[in-house]
């Protein structure tokens, strides 16, 4: 199968600099409509590496996200999220960026071009067989990206990869691809725009569904959440409140006592 980066593609838009601030706006928001649906395409391929994410999870094991650039930026962006939303603990979820840390903030010069660095950088996590590895790349090309999945497949770890280009060498590498084909960008080759988007959406819902099936949500309500500021502690005893039926001084008691909401209504005695 013939592998076309619709990514690289160029823009169906002309004389981008002619238009006006109004214009640019509505035209890059008709390009981003079109993202969801194409996230709604690979759902099949989003249910399968959830369902095994869960599973490894279940037997110990972590997740890891592997990127460079954009995609590197939003792997840790979604782990940073998941213990402060669900209250797990800070290396179930690992979010890795080529060129290390300092690489979130400014890009590192060919760091995504070296084959053998992610690998590396797993091993200083000591990954194991009951880890799972997720690689993510626009365009599926690349080096960072690719040659740590092929090296979890050689050690018998679980792969996936959420990419934008269908048929792609990291598509073809990762055991649970997803694939959410957005096509060409507004700016030519700019995959932090639609690409990203759909990477943000495909990762909101992987990291999302995962902690919901490990039981970290009751009803809706993000009862393990981290209360590590005046919002979130006003909203656990609101949450306190509703659950139980107690004022806003006895939730806030119950939930300084217990330290989380699960545990204040599980333990509260009427």
């Amino acid at each position: 199968m013939t592998f076309t980066k619709t990514t690289e593609q160029s823009s169906k838009y002309e004389h981008l600099e002619q238009m006006s601030v109004h214009e640019l706006l509505n035209n890059i928001n008709e390009e981003d409509i079109t993202v969801p649906h194409a996230v709604k395409k690979a759902i099949p391929q989003i249910e399968a590496l959830v369902t095994q994410v869960v599973a490894n999870l279940k037997l110990g094991g972590r997740l890891f996200y592997i990127g460079a650039g954009t995609s590197g930026r939003l792997g840790v962006v979604d782990a940073s999220e998941c213990p402060p939303t669900f209250g797990v603990p800070f290396d179930l979820v690992n979010g890795i960026i080529a060129g290390g840390d300092g690489a979130i903030r400014r890009a590192v010069e060919n760091a995504e071009d070296n084959a053998t660095q992610a690998w590396i950088d797993l091993q200083m996590h000591n990954i194991g067989p009951n880890d799972v590895v997720i690689g993510i790349a626009a365009s599926g090309t690349t080096p960072y990206v690719i040659g740590g999945l092929e090296t979890c497949n050689q050690n018998n770890i679980v792969t996936g990869c959420i990419t934008n280009n269908a048929g792609s060498p990291l598509a073809l590498t990762a055991k649970f691809p997803i694939e959410v084909v957005v096509g060409p960008e507004f700016l030519t080759g700019s995959s932090r725009m639609k690409a990203g988007t759909a990477q943000k959406l495909v990762l909101n819902m992987l990291s999302t569904a995962a902690m919901i099936q490990l039981g970290r949500v009751k009803g809706n309500k993000m009862v393990d959440m981290r209360l590590s500021n005046v919002k979130l502690v006003d909203r656990g005893v609101k949450m306190v409140m509703e659950q139980i039926s107690v004022p806003y001084e006895e939730a806030s008691e119950l939930l300084k006592k217990y330290g989380s909401v699960r545990n204040a209504v599980d333990n509260y005695k009427k």
